[in-house]
């Protein structure tokens, strides 16, 4: 017991110091965990062999990382994704195998080797992949989302994968003088497929899957009903646990992947009313274990065999991201993805995955491939996946270098003007642009995302698809006779250069902004904006007008203190906005702190002196 609570502090101890170091200096929390791993494993080992065991045990993140995916995308969305899980990547694994299979023949090994490593190396890591797109925000880009339909179609293969290496081991044999191959990859362990034929074991299989989707369509409600009848916030963790635990055993009883089973229990459960419930449910457990099993790969990288022989083990693994990358590249311009997203897409898949531990071992137990090489490939592919935060940090470099307007697909003609210009239609334009037009006037709506523009016009609302930041379409939308221009846009660095431009432009254009804090509001308010709204200012001063209801002050008083605040709020906003500097860090600036300090308390004594007058007026 105390071995096991040390050696658990250990690691905890390791992510908690790592991991926020990693994320300030800008290297996000995977490589801060692969780090953590390589400090208390090679470096100091402090932990030994029982790292082996426990990445079994934390490769189970990977299962619920997938099952939160799957939540995430209704069947229809899935069955939309068919073209570039087929194509693109189908098209990716099969090119990587056969690459790789011909390099390692080149090298000398037979072709059944050969094989197995291009299976192994034809896969990218899921877990760290989907991690760094969803800490970036990038997952619904073009690249994020090509890129997770190649994760998806990877962990899909490896079913056909495990099931062809034994074959593989069996032509060794036939041709070879192999040794006698080992039990099976599970040694042992139960499987209601073994010893059953084929056409026995793919029924059983199907009945798997079909199982899972018909618990999950027709058994998860009644039973979520009767969790519900407990009152007991514990027992809905336990069955989300349970479901996913479950599912796993019963994939691994007819020898799938417990990802996969996860993932499409994930899909099936995606249109119910509980999704949201499961997700809070699982979400810690997903994260600290995913969490550990970086960590366990940091502390299994094998250093003797990397000083043994550095150049051929530093050779290889960048040797195999440049071919990944290479593929990737092609795929992405044969597949329409342009600038940012086709980097994002190259530079996200070059690695190796953590399924090529899972098949590497199998390959060993099969004697496909030798022991001895086998722990080049595990060192070939834990680095690869410790460089792949590095690659990110490449491609935000080179996001950076291209810009917005190089990936920008053709826009939309606009055929008609207006008096008001609405540029992005999200949760906070769509508002703005219903009350224009319901009150009679015309708006030229603008918008770069073509799925909101559509869903729009389904509504009867016309709008036009393109980059609302580019001059000729703010000028074919009737920039230089329009009246007001409302700048609804998501990202602020646009925001601001929209209201610059279209101030050079117009000097009299009345221009309204919505800013996302007060950051954005200063740098609105310099660019040129005449009225600039907080997106979420008005709705808080709402809220804490409720509070103020429910805690003693009366209506009146209660709007009077929200009406007092809003006009104090809004003259601050003004004044600070001469002492805010933007090359100092507001917590630097300490003319502005003190200004601050100074109208926060002149803020509590009208709201005092106003709260005391109405009490004398109601007296």
């Amino acid at each position: 017991m105390e071995h096991f609570l040390l050696q658990a502090s250990i690691y905890l101890a390791a992510a908690v110091i790592a991991v926020p170091i990693a994320a300030r200096l800008g290297f996000g929390s995977v490589l801060g965990y692969l780090a953590a791993g390589i400090a208390i494993g090679p470096v100091l080992g402090l932990v030994g062999a029982d790292t082996e065991e426990l990445q079994h045990f934390a490769e189970f993140g990977v299962v619920m990382m997938l099952f939160l995916i799957g939540l995430e995308l209704e069947p229809r969305a899935l069955w939309n994704m068919r073209h570039k899980l087929v194509g693109l990547g189908g098209l990716q694994i099969g090119v990587t195998m056969a690459l790789v299979t011909a390099a390692a023949m080149a090298m000398g090994f037979a072709w059944q080797t050969g094989l197995a490593l291009g299976m192994i190396f034809a896969l990218s890591s899921t877990a760290i992949v989907l991690q760094t797109l969803s800490e970036k925000g990038l997952i619904q880009t073009g690249g994020g989302r090509s890129a997770f339909s190649v994760l998806l179609t990877q962990d899909i293969a490896v079913i056909p994968m495990l099931a062809l290496l034994p074959l593989l081991a069996v032509q060794a044999a036939a041709g070879h003088d192999a040794a006698p191959h080992a039990e099976g990859a599970h040694g042992g362990s139960m499987s209601l497929v073994e010893g059953l034929p084929g056409w026995g074991a793919t029924l059983v299989t199907l009945g798997a899957v079909a199982a899972i989707i018909l618990t999950g369509i027709y058994a998860t409600r009644p039973v979520f009903r009767f969790i519900h009848a407990a009152r007991l916030r514990e027992m809905y963790t336990a069955l989300a646990l349970l479901i996913v635990v479950g599912i796993a055993f019963l994939m691994n009883l007819v020898g799938l992947s417990p990802a996969l089973g996860a993932f499409l229990a994930g899909v099936v459960l995606a249109t119910s009313e509980f999704r949201h419930e499961l997700e809070s449910d699982i979400e810690p457990f997903k994260g600290l274990l995913l969490g550990l099993f970086f960590i366990t790969v940091g502390a299994g990288i094998n250093f003797d065999v990397l000083f043994g022989a550095p150049v051929l083990i530093l050779g290889l693994t960048l040797g195999l991201i440049a071919l990944k990358g290479a593929v990737l590249f092609v795929l992405g311009k044969l597949f329409g993805l342009k600038g940012r997203d086709q980097w994002l897409f190259t530079l996200g898949l070059a690695q190796a995955g953590e399924f090529g531990f899972v098949l590497t071992s199998f390959s060993v137990q099969t004697n496909v491939v030798s022991a001895e090489l086998s722990q080049t490939i595990l060192l070939v592919v834990a680095l690869s996946m410790l460089v792949t935060p590095l690659l990110f940090l490449l491609y935000d470099a080179l996001a950076k270098r291209i810009g917005t307007t190089a990936e920008a697909p053709p826009a939309d003609e606009i055929d008609e003007t207006g008096p008001v210009i609405i540029a992005g239609i999200g949760r906070f334009g769509q508002i703005v642009n219903r009350l224009v037009q319901s009150t009679g006037y015309r708006t030229i709506v603008l918008d770069h995302n073509m799925q909101t523009i559509q869903l729009m016009r389904r509504f009867g609302f016309k709008g036009f698809f393109g980059d609302p930041t580019r001059p000729e379409l703010l000028h074919a939308a009737g920039l230089k006779d329009a009246r007001v221009l409302v700048v609804a846009l998501d990202d602020p660095d646009a925001a601001v250069r929209l209201v610059a431009y279209a101030r050079r432009e117009r000097p009299d254009l009345h221009i309204i902004a919505r800013a996302r804090d007060r950051t954005h509001v200063y740098r609105l308010f310099r660019a040129g904006a005449n009225d600039i709204v907080r997106e979420m200012f008005d709705s808080s001063l709402r809220a804490g007008r409720y509070v103020l209801e429910n805690i003693g002050l009366t209506d009146f008083e209660s709007a009077e203190a929200e009406r007092a605040f809003k006009q104090h709020d809004r003259k601050a906003v003004r004044e600070l906005a001469q002492l805010w500097d933007p090359e100092r860090p507001i917590a630097e600036n300490e003319a502005y702190l003190a200004r601050a300090r100074e109208l926060e308390r002149d803020l509590e004594t009208q709201l005092t002196e106003i709260l005391e007058g109405t009490r004398q007026d109601v007296a």
